[in-house]
């Protein structure tokens, strides 16, 4: 039994030797494993890479192009369409026309189409020939020293009674405001009585005319626009017998004198 019990104490002996060996005591007496006796690989330091030094920015340099910053206000910019065929010049001439407030002379429509007057004259001339062809409901006439379209005569009977009819409705506040500025500076231009009420007043004192109230009176000497009074009508509706006894309400109004036409 002693003899067994030696041979098992040797062996014992002999693995806890070749753990020791295994294992390399550091600086504050912990073993640590021993590295494997197999070569690695030498890591060599690497060269440090070398930074590109930054360029002095040249004249310029940050600012934005003149074309890129005008690229976002042109792109919303409507084109104008091309005049170059005889039916868009007539298109263009027909839209200018629609709203003209007097009659718009050659050189004007040239001017603003950016045609020659001898291109517009002859369009216009071609557009009332057109109309007078077709017997159209409007007419396209040369009165003065320019052009305007005009209801064609035969249907006189028609627009009469659509005016009459529309007198049934009463006034609205902006036709009522607009007849007594009319009324307190006649005559007076549509664009003075715009400019005393800050509104455009076109389509209110068409209503008027229609209905009697108001009439044109001339033309302005200084501006060539329409002027408008009041009528017989009107004064026979309020119950007067001249404008003198309308009531006091001048004073309350801005001079129309003051006022820079529009």
């Amino acid at each position: 039994m002693r003899e067994v019990h030696e041979d098992a104490s040797g062996e014992a002996a002999e693995v806890e030797r070749g753990r020791e060996a295994q294992a390399v005591p550091d600086s504050e007496g912990r073993a640590e494993p021993r590295e494997s006796q197999e070569p690695r690989e030498s890591q060599e330091p690497r060269e440090p890479q070398e930074v590109p030094e930054p360029q002095e920015a040249g004249p310029g340099a940050g600012e934005v192009p003149e074309s890129a910053e005008r690229a976002p206000a042109e792109s919303g910019a409507r084109t104008p369409p091309d005049l170059t065929s005889d039916a868009a010049l007539d298109s263009a001439l027909e839209a200018l026309l629609l709203v003209v407030d007097v009659p718009a002379g050659e050189e004007l429509l040239a001017d603003t189409l950016d045609q020659p007057v001898a291109r517009i004259r002859d369009a216009l001339r071609r557009l009332a020939a057109g109309y007078e062809e077709s017997a159209r409901g409007i007419d396209l006439r040369r009165v003065g020293e320019g052009w305007r379209f005009y209801t064609r005569e035969v249907y006189a009977p028609y627009v009469e009674r659509y005016l009459l009819d529309g007198q049934r409705a009463k006034l609205t506040r902006a036709a009522l405001e607009t007849l007594a500025v009319i009324s307190y500076r006649q005559p007076v231009t549509r664009a003075r009585v715009a400019a005393v009420r800050g509104v455009n007043v076109d389509g209110v004192i068409r209503t008027l005319v229609g209905r009697g109230l108001v009439e044109e009176a001339g033309t302005d000497p200084e501006t060539g626009g329409y002027l408008y009074c009041t009528t017989e009508l009107f004064l026979e509706r309020l119950g007067l017998s001249s404008l003198k006894e309308l009531p006091p309400l001048a004073p309350l109004l801005p001079e129309v004198d003051t006022i820079d036409d529009v």
